[in-house]
């Protein structure tokens, strides 16, 4: 029972009396509505369209450029100006980006929005959680997530799991007039509760609007972009006054309007303008494309954590099968009557708390009319289900090495050959009598004693067809696989061996997992040996989850039964079947809505495409930082004319980061993301930058040297040319391996600078670029040098960084694999 500080109902909204059994009439529903004391609760998907038009219009860069733009419109030189078209294409991009995202979510939210069963006028109906109204009576049944604070008026077998709440993992049997608390999880049996506490105090309410709402919370990427950031606008208010003190005190500026000019340029280089922009696009459109997959991302940092996993732990049932219990046939034991074993096992596949597994009987074995006295549900932990019959004794179904613990007659040995086959078995037991609840009998949830078994029942589960390929996949990845059932294990040994599980050849190769052990190291030590383990229970799934982590690893978790909800929910990357039970959609971060397992491979090559990619870009974005940094340095030491225009920049930036960062942001790549982000892109971008800025303002002050008479104008020429020639290279590096489409684009950028370059109305009408034969050979040498520093720091860089092992700039043969 939960504490009593734990309670969201209030006294007033508890009932003066309780709901009759044929639950509310029309009438009572429609007065309720009209007094507002309904389940209704605004959940929002995302972020409202003025809150989008904000997010992405008032940012601290885009003032910082709008600023700048201003300032830079007042010396009259329009061309420097250009870069405030960044503004208006960060924030459309953003916008419309996000736009669409939000339908998208919006749409999938409403097809998959949970529902409820609630009894009105004597007939059970479902409805969305929105229209339960307060003294509705509600049906529920094991794996159902209750939506309401409630109390109890029936149930049979009823145990609900309330440590999404307390922390406390046994479940709790309730019984008439105990309290229920939204957020808990059936786990066994069937009942009705009457609901107390409706609308926004409902705890399951606000977990499904958080699960779902479209939120960028904390991951690496974004932290380590967002701490960039405080970096770089540290560094820009430090440089800021000296660098315009000094603008003003260099003899190469020819008044304020030039002192202005250059200290705009060096400010706007500093600005990542397009960096946060990625980050966030290349998430939302993560979302969009996994969405067509028919996949749901709950949370967006899933799409990073799918990029890190190196451990997949896969549930049986619904994953490696189809999850469609069909009955195959019985075997009898010795001395069983054949009628009665059929009159049992209609009891159990026609009980108002049967579960899938059972009510696969209902058409072998209809109704009987034997009377059912009382009965256990199923439960995930025990692994039985139980019914007492009226003269006919108590008959228990479940696993055989959970109900026969005395196996005198063999018929666990023949429950195991079958098992082998990869066929489900479980044994009907039969006692004579009910033992009484007292005395440790079925109302305690203990076998009674006396146990004989009357006949094994064998089931059959259909292979998913594309379990092989898809495992196939992971196992090429390096992902490991851990296979954890609760079925009999040489059952779930001999469909991994049929799936392609690595190291599993049969049924042999399977862990029971009742002889685990539960320190979690000595866990983690048989986890690194072994593949495959059966009898696992909840508890079990959670150790198994923790046990992994433990060692380092980042565990998905699939599942689609509420014995799976709580390993999920603790996994890295909870991955939850669309045909599962509501509690497990409800934790999970993933929701793969059509059920299709085979849907893996896509979901985590999504996530590793996008967070390689966001890294690689962000190497672009930092190199251009760092030089632009350097060179406000040694222009405010050596009180020089900054060596760029604000032009020129846009121009740089334009053909070397911005457009190339977009389309490799969306690019194939496969590499498996490790942590480190922010120390990667540092340890090549900084030295990277550094070279840059150096090879830009050794030109600069060259041509000065050379060409006395060519002003600022012509020294700018000079510098400009040599970026965009080192700039291009490090693109190209950063590209590698150079696939044909790679270099086509690569090809693409160059020709964009030479007809630049080449054109007069727009290298000197709009980059007010002035070039000579001199100026051009000088920066080809220049930037050719520069050109190979950079090429040297990458390869220093790639090998300390071991291949593959790094997300953007390492392992050539692991890009090599993903084909460009």
């Amino acid at each position: 029972m939960l504490p009593a500080d734990t309670s969201t109902t209030s006294p007033d909204e508890r009932p003066s009396a309780p709901t009759s059994p044929e639950g509310l009439t029309d009438a009572e529903v429609a007065a309720r509505v009209a007094a507002g004391q309904t389940n209704a609760v605004e959940i929002r998907t995302s972020r409202t369209i003025p809150e989008i038009v904000r997010a992405n219009l008032f940012t601290v860069f885009n003032g910082l450029l709008l600023a700048l733009f201003v300032v830079i419109m007042a010396t009259g030189k329009w061309q420097n100006g250009l870069f405030g078209g960044v503004i208006v294409a960060n924030a459309a991009i953003g916008i419309v980006q996000e736009l669409r995202a939000k339908r998208t979510l919006d749409r999938l939210a409403v097809l998959n929005a949970p529902h409820a069963r609630v009894v009105r006028g004597g007939v059970v109906r479902q409805v969305a959680l929105a229209d339960i109204v307060a003294d509705d009576l509600l049906e529920i049944r094991a794996g159902d997530q209750i939506p309401a604070d409630g109390v109890v008026r029936a149930g049979i077998g009823l145990e609900v799991d309330e440590s999404l709440l307390t922390g406390e993992s046994e479940p709790v049997a309730k019984v008439g007039a105990d309290e229920v608390r939204s957020g808990s999880i059936v786990v066994a049996g069937t009942g009705h509760f009457q609901a107390t506490a409706v609308g926004a105090a409902a705890y399951a309410t606000r977990l499904a609007a958080e699960a779902r709402r479209f939120t960028l919370t904390r991951s690496e990427l974004v932290a380590g972009t967002n701490r960039l950031l405080r970096w770089i606008s540290l560094l820009m208010v430090l440089v800021a006054p000296v660098l315009l003190w000094s603008q003003f005190r260099s003899a190469d500026n020819k008044g304020w309007r030039d002192a202005v000019t250059g200290t705009v340029a060096a400010l706007v280089g500093m600005v990542p303008e397009g960096l946060v922009l990625l980050t966030s696009l290349a998430f939302m459109l993560a979302t969009i494309s996994l969405a067509r997959r028919q996949t749901l991302v709950q949370e967006l940092p899933a799409v990073e954590g799918l990029a890190r996993v190196d451990v997949i732990c896969l549930d049986k049932t619904g994953t490696l099968t189809s999850g469609d219990i069909e009955f195959d046939r019985i075997v009898l034991c010795d001395d069983a009557v054949d009628a009665d074993v059929r009159g049992a096992l209609g009891l159990f596949a026609h009980a108002a708390d049967a579960n899938a597994t059972t009510r696969s009987l209902s058409d072998a074995f209809p109704a009987t009319d034997w009377r059912q006295e009382s009965g256990v549900a199923f439960s995930s932990a025990r692994k039985w289900s139980a019914v007492v019959a009226a003269g006919r004794g108590s008959w228990i179904l479940g696993a055989p090495e959970m109900v026969l613990l005395d196996d005198p007659g063999g018929v666990r040995q023949a429950a195991d050959e079958l098992a082998a086959q990869g066929l489900r078995v479980l044994v009907l037991a039969h006692a004579p009598a009910a033992a009484p609840a007292h005395d440790g009998g079925l109302g305690e949830s203990r076998l009674p004693p006396g146990l004989t078994a009357s006949a094994l029942v064998v089931f059959g589960e259909r292979i998913r067809e594309d379990a092989a390929q898809t495992l196939a996949y992971f196992a090429e990845e390096g992902v490991d696989l851990k296979v954890i059932s609760g079925d009999n294990p040489r059952t779930v040994g001999a469909i991994a061996a049929r799936v392609g599980v690595p190291g599993v050849h049969g049924p042999d190769d399977a862990v029971d997992a009742r002889d685990l052990p539960e320190d979690l190291d000595e866990l983690a030590d048989v986890l690194e040996r072994r593949s495959v383990f059966g009898r696992v229970t909840p508890h079990q799934k959670r150790a198994v989850v923790a046990a992994l982590q433990r060692r380092g690893h980042v565990v998905a978790m699939t599942g689609d039964g509420v014995n799976d909800a709580l390993a999920l929910k603790d996994a890295d990357i909870g991955i939850a079947m669309g045909n599962g039970s509501p509690a497990t959609r409800a934790v999970a971060q993933l929701v793969l809505l059509d059920s299709k397992f085979a849907h893996l491979p896509d979901v985590v090559a999504e996530g590793r495409r996008v967070t390689a990619n966001i890294e690689r870009a962000a190497n672009l974005f930092l190199v251009k930082n760092v030089y632009s940094l350097v060179l406000a340095l040694i222009c405010a030491v050596t009180l020089s004319a900054y060596p760029l225009a604000p032009i020129q920049l846009t121009l740089i930036a334009g053909v070397t980061i911005g457009i190339p960062g977009f389309v490799f942001a969306f690019a194939p790549n496969r590499h498996r993301y490790v942590p480190g982000f922010l120390s990667r892109i540092l340890r090549f971008a900084a030295p990277a930058g550094v070279v840059t800025g150096a090879c830009a303002y050794l030109a600069y002050r060259v041509t000065r040297v050379l060409e006395a008479g060519s002003g600022v104008a012509g020294a700018r020429s000079a510098a400009t040319l040599v970026v965009l020639v080192v700039s291009l290279w490090t693109l190209t590096v950063l590209a590698r391996p150079l696939t044909g489409w790679k270099v086509t684009f690569v090809g693409l950028m160059a020709l964009a600078v030479v007809i630049v370059v080449a054109v007069p109305p727009i290298g000197h009408g709009l980059f007010l670029l002035d070039v000579t034969a001199q100026r051009v050979l000088l920066a080809g040498a220049v930037g050719a040098a520069g050109a190979a520093m950079v090429e040297v720091i990458y390869r220093l860089t790639r090998n300390d960084l071991r291949p593959g092992q790094n997300g953007a700039l390492g392992g050539a043969s692991a890009e090599a694999r993903a084909r460009g």
